[in-house]
C-alpha cells in the first residue's frame, strides 16, 4: 500500500532539486539556463495539477471541509504561478537580479508552503484516504505527466 504524504513529499524534494540546478544554470549564465526554468517550472505545475486535479478534492468530499487549508493552499499556488511567470520573463531578459529577487521570494513561499503541507495537511489527507492511496497517486501521477 502506498502513502499519500510519502509520495507528495518526496515531490516537494524533486521540485527542490531542479530549482536549486535553476538556480546554478541561471547564476552561471548556462546556456541550459531557460530550459532549466522551463524544467522547474512543468514540475512545480504538475505538482499543483496532482493536488488542485485529485489530491485536494478527494480529500475536500471525504472531510467536508471545503473552505479550509486546501482553499489556503491553492491560494498559495496561485501566488506562486504568478512569481513564476515573472521569473520566467526575468530569465528571457537575461535580468538575472530581478530573477534572484524573485526566485528568493518564490523559495520563501515554497518552503513555507511545503512545511504546511507535510507537518498538517498531508497527515489529514492520509487519515482520510489512506485506504484509497493506491488508487489516489495512480490518479495524481497520469494528471501531473
Amino acid at each position: 500500500m502506498s502513502n499519500i504524504k510519502e509520495f507528495m513529499t518526496q515531490d516537494h524534494k524533486h521540485c527542490d532539486e531542479i530549482f536549486a540546478q535553476m538556480e546554478d544554470a541561471i547564476a552561471n549564465k548556462s546556456t541550459e539556463a531557460l530550459s532549466k526554468f522551463e524544467e522547474f517550472q512543468d514540475a512545480l505545475t504538475n505538482h499543483f495539477k496532482m493536488e488542485e486535479m485529485v489530491l485536494f478534492p478527494q480529500f475536500e468530499h471525504a472531510s467536508g471541509m471545503t473552505q479550509g487549508p486546501t482553499q489556503v493552499m491553492v491560494m498559495e499556488h496561485e501566488q506562486m504561478r504568478e512569481l513564476l511567470s515573472k521569473m520566467e520573463i526575468a530569465v528571457q531578459e537575461n535580468d538575472n537580479d530581478k530573477f534572484f529577487g524573485l526566485s528568493e521570494t518564490l523559495m520563501i513561499l515554497m518552503q513555507q508552503h511545503n512545511m504546511k503541507e507535510e507537518q498538517m495537511l498531508y497527515t489529514m489527507i492520509q487519515e482520510h484516504l489512506g485506504d484509497d492511496a493506491d488508487h489516489i497517486i495512480s490518479r495524481m501521477r497520469t494528471v501531473a505527466y
